[in-house]
């Protein structure tokens, strides 16, 4: 449980990071999804799922 609470907390931390530093491009990147098409956000996100089980899986072994 130690180790899921601190990843969310690395989550918070990265994506506070993005919106602190980049809040104008982040707006447009949202707007871009809200015009994309499920298929391509579930493909999206499937594929960014994938890649952290992977990363976590070097990782923890």
């Amino acid at each position: 449980m130690h180790d899921f609470i601190t990843a969310i907390g690395l989550v918070l931390a990265i994506e506070g990071t993005l919106y602190a530093l980049l809040p104008g491009a982040l707006k447009r990147m949202m707007a871009q999804a809200q015009g994309a098409p499920d298929q391509v956000l579930r493909l999206a996100g499937l594929g960014a799922l994938a890649a952290g089980v992977f990363i976590v899986w070097l990782v923890r072994g």
